[in-house]
């Protein structure tokens, strides 16, 4: 039959191309469908354009606020209009080089552009051309959440897919201020690197602190960086109302506690966390259940409740103890085609996925949190150390962070960890790797590091357990 596949996929972002790639490797068809830019959001409105710009913001901060004594501040001109397009060049070189390159050398899967909805548990609809599959995969990722504010819908706003080429013609010219709604990963990382730029901005979060979901101790420490830097973080703010004051300014109206504040600046962008993108996908057609946010419910072999009709990455939300993250998804993919195509009754685990949010300093994390760990009944051993601690960071002038180690206090095995230190997302690994294969504090403590680095945190950190790290010489145990 013409169009027929032995895995249709709706989607084409990490989660779809590794399903498709390793159908194709088993021998089968595949089919991706989007509706949107090949690559899905990571490569061309997400991780990928978002990091290229906040390293060209860091360069500009340092240049102008050196860490050194000895060194001059010393204004970076730059052209911001130039940046973007350099952004959108090296979007461009990736999309091509790992996704249009790779499905056009493979005569197994076929992309087919459009919108997609099923019309029913093996046949999609996408654009005028029916395309069906012996067994589907839901990988439609996410999109931003535009909560209901009174006014939003008469004002010009961007949403945390800014660095799309469809909101990047907002951004030719710097905004001289911005206020961003929300109060997480994605809102402080743009926040952030706007502010280096040069733009005035003010976050405001509806919690009573930014990044709610991670350790108290990293919301603190994050916080007092940031508001150092310049930045204005208003947490407990519920927003009521926006409203277009003239063409160069836009008022938002919070409740701060007992009393109503404004805010004014000349762009609005929209960070409030992110929505599935289910409702327009035809599965109600197919019979496929979602939860009560609307997210794909799955068993712990990617499955939903339709015998052939499987879903991963970020559109299962945080199910199966899942995070949203690119390289999740793309891990997924890979076991729910093989259970798609194979029967390998393939099941999950989550339980070791570490992930970075690309501030300065950066934040990394991995495994459980004090309070989940207090939550099994686990009996526990939760401590943090300061970066000054770490010779590295005092070398280097850059002491203001954290290490936080959750640990069993019975078997000594190390469930989790949290860093804000520079190149946190690189150091995390380590500890991934070591809760991968359940190591101990020992394990830590034996472990020889190169000296001096800012991985060293961790076996001082491990150390803290036995003595104080504070009165030992340098390397010692």
């Amino acid at each position: 039959m013409e169009n027929h596949f032995d895995l249709l996929i709706l989607g084409s972002g990490s989660t779809a191309f590794a399903a498709a790639l390793r159908a194709a490797e088993l021998g089968k068809t595949a089919a991706m469908t989007e509706m949107r830019t090949l690559g899905g959001t990571c490569v061309n409105r997400g991780c990928l354009p978002s990091k290229n710009l906040i390293e060209a913001a860091r360069i500009v901060w340092e240049s102008a606020h050196p860490r050194y004594r000895g060194l001059e501040p010393a204004k970076m001109e730059f052209d911001f209009a130039e940046l973007i397009a350099q952004k959108q060049d090296v979007v461009h070189a990736y999309r091509n080089k790992k996704y249009q390159s790779i499905v056009s050398d493979e005569d197994k899967v076929k992309v087919f552009m459009g919108q997609a909805r099923l019309i029913d548990g093996h046949t999609a609809l996408v654009g005028d051309q029916k395309v069906s599959g012996d067994q589907i995969l839901i990988a439609t990722g996410t999109r931003p959440i535009v909560p209901e504010i009174s006014g939003l819908d008469k004002v010009s706003y961007l949403t945390s897919d800014l660095l799309t080429s469809d909101e990047s013609q907002e951004l030719k010219e710097l905004p001289e201020s911005l206020v961003i709604i929300g109060g997480g990963y994605i809102a402080i990382e743009l926040g952030q690197m706007f502010h280096r730029f040069g733009t005035r901005v003010t976050i405001l979060e509806r919690s009573r602190r930014i990044l709610p979901a991670y350790e108290p101790e990293v919301s603190r420490t994050l916080t007092k960086a940031l508001r150092e830097e310049g930045l204005n973080l208003v947490t407990g703010a519920r927003v009521e109302r926006v409203a277009q004051k003239s063409a160069r300014e836009i008022e938002v109206t919070a409740r701060v506690g007992d009393n109503e504040q404004s805010f004014t600046a000349q762009k609005l962008l929209i960070a409030a966390g992110r929505q599935p993108n289910s409702d327009n996908a035809g599965l109600e057609a197919a019979g496929v259940q979602l939860d009560e946010l609307g997210f794909v419910k799955v068993n712990d072999e990617l499955q939903t409740n339709v015998p052939n009709i499987w879903a991963a990455g970020d559109v299962i939300g945080r199910q199966t103890d899942s995070q949203p993250a690119t390289p999740v998804g793309a891990h997924d993919g890979v076991i729910a085609a093989l259970n798609a195509l194979t029967q390998a009754h393939r099941k999950v685990d989550h339980r070791v996925i570490p992930r970075t949010i690309f501030t300065d300093p950066q934040v990394a994390v991995v495994g459980m949190t004090d309070k989940e760990a207090v939550a099994t009944g686990i009996s526990c051993w939760c401590n943090t150390i300061p970066l000054d601690l770490v010779p590295r960071a005092g070398a280097t002038h850059q002491s203001n962070g954290i290490a936080k180690m959750v640990v069993n206090n019975e078997t000594h095995e190390v469930l989790g960890v949290s860093l804000v230190m520079p190149n946190a997302g690189e150091v995390i690994h380590e500890a991934a790797m070591a809760l991968r294969f359940r190591a101990k504090l020992e394990d830590y403590v034996d472990m020889i590091h190169v000296y001096p680095t800012m991985a060293e945190a961790l076996k001082i950190a491990a150390i803290s357990y036995f003595k104080d790290p504070a009165k030992l010489s340098c390397c010692a145990e």
